[in-house]
């Protein structure tokens, strides 16, 4: 039996696209959801806040991270993730702290790392020139210099103004 062009075409691109459709529209459980645990800032000074971001097999239920600097935390559904914003003590060491998503009902766990530095406070802003170094007796001789200027100028104006009505 003979099969005109088109008519073959067509079989092959239905053979061909039969098999291909369940694979399109079947989503395995590794692309349905991504199980991760996010810092932010990832590096943070003892004493300053972190934000958790956090994802779930199900962003419905809370989930929960644990560190060592910063205890139990429960991440809570808010806009498709799981999110919360905790402290770092101060008192942190500076180190390396891993930290670990634990999702309810098995839905998967994820790690990641905090990093802690010390936090440095400096004793007085940088040298510029720019009045952070002037000592406090400048003041009241810029003030007194600029008086100065301004009387000269009125006085210089005066005298002009006289000198051109006069002539």
């Amino acid at each position: 039996m003979r099969m005109s062009v088109p008519a073959a075409a067509a079989a092959l691109v239905a053979g061909l696209a039969v098999p291909a459709v369940p694979a399109l529209t079947s989503v395995t459980a590794a692309h349905a959801a991504a199980v991760f645990v996010e810092l932010n800032p990832s590096t943070v000074p003892a004493g300053e806040d972190l934000s958790l971001r956090a994802s779930c097999a199900d962003n419905l239920k809370p989930a929960t991270v644990t560190a060592e600097p910063i205890g139990e935390v429960t991440v809570q559904p808010e806009f498709g993730f799981l999110t919360a914003t905790v402290p770092v003590p101060s008192d942190t060491d500076p180190g390396d702290y891993p930290v670990a998503l634990r999702c309810p009902d098995g839905g998967g766990n994820a790690t990641a790392t905090l990093h802690v530095v010390a936090r440095v406070e400096p004793a007085r802003g940088p040298a510029t020139g720019g009045g952070g170094t002037a000592s406090d007796a400048t003041g009241p001789i810029l003030i007194g210099g600029g008086l100065a200027a301004i009387a000269a100028g009125l006085t210089l104006a005066f005298a002009s103004f006289r000198r051109r009505r006069a002539g």
